[in-house]
């Protein structure tokens, strides 16, 4: 390799938590990105002031410069930019917005992507969720080879995570919070590893069975709504997967009137699905136990 790794220049695209996760991987590694994209701030709150990114904050934390389009799809100053500058690598984690292909063919090297799944299962937009949700015994991280379909792209490399990986006693499902922090830590450290390899040509990128692929769809409120006379283990599963938005919940009659009932925590044991502590509409938090003598 000509250039010292220091000595490419990278771009990063990302907005969530899980991205920051991939950041700090590469600032251990000494591969800070020299730009870093991310979505505008949003409002958010009570008060429904506007917020930045937890990249955003990690990139004006870190003094490198943060750009926000509203939109990449057309010429705007961010794509003049990045049109106009030398770059061998742009990585892509968790962006949150579509990046066309004028984009993605921008560097030297192209654009990697942090998928958390094994491609081609799970593509779109909650692989992580549907992992749970489908009860996965093998859970995992791609690194792919961006193109302008969904997930579609050739696989650069994986990593996978079994119930014998993770500590004894660790119930499986992992919740939603702790398996995107998980994954997160696992497609920094394999981006780490991958991007020397990648950028002097050792990897061969390797198409994906299309013919396997599974998608995924944007999470949505009602999601979460379950039956407690349902099957106990999908509820259980729902209730993992849904931990941190839209959370699980269920209807039930008080005093002739039908109430919602936030699930706050819950136990799948001996095969049942438990409620621990619950919200019930208008209501504060309380034992389930005594939510049922109401």
């Amino acid at each position: 390799m000509s250039k010292k790794l220091k000595d490419f220049n990278l771009g990063f695209f990302g907005t969530p938590e899980f991205a920051v996760h991939t950041l700090e991987a590469l600032k251990e590694a000494g591969l800070s990105p020299d730009i870093i994209v991310t979505t505008p701030d949003k409002p958010a709150g009570r008060g429904m002031e506007l917020q930045s990114s937890p990249v955003k904050k990690w990139g004006e934390e870190n003094e490198i410069p943060v750009l926000q389009p509203d939109s990449l799809k057309d010429e705007n100053e961010t794509v003049s930019l990045l049109k106009n500058s030398e770059w061998d690598l742009f990585i892509v984690s968790a962006y949150g917005a579509l990046i066309p292909k004028s984009v993605l063919d921008i560097p030297h090297k192209g654009t990697l992507n942090i998928h958390p799944s094994l491609l081609p299962k799970f593509r779109g937009a909650s692989p992580i969720e549907n992992q749970i949700l489908n009860d996965e015994k093998e859970v995992g991280v791609s690194i792919m080879l961006l193109d302008e379909e969904l997930d579609h792209g050739p696989i650069v490399a994986q990593a996978s995570v079994t119930p014998d990986d993770v500590p004894a006693h660790t119930e499986w499902p992992l919740s939603s919070k702790t398996l995107t922090a998980l994954l997160a830590d696992i497609g920094g450290q394999l981006l780490v590893e991958v991007i020397p390899e990648w950028l002097q040509g050792d990897i061969t990128p390797q198409e994906q069975d299309h013919s396997n692929a599974t998608f995924t769809k944007k999470i949505e409120k009602a999601d979460g709504e379950i039956s407690l006379d349902g099957n106990a283990r999908t509820n259980y599963l729902k209730y993992s997967a849904y931990d941190g938005w839209p959370g699980t919940y269920f209807f039930a009659e008080q005093n002739g009137k039908k109430v919602r009932v936030k699930i706050v925590t819950a136990e799948y044991k001996d095969e049942l699905f438990t409620p621990l502590r619950v919200v019930p509409e208008g209501k504060n938090e309380m034992d389930y136990k005594d939510f049922t003598r109401v």
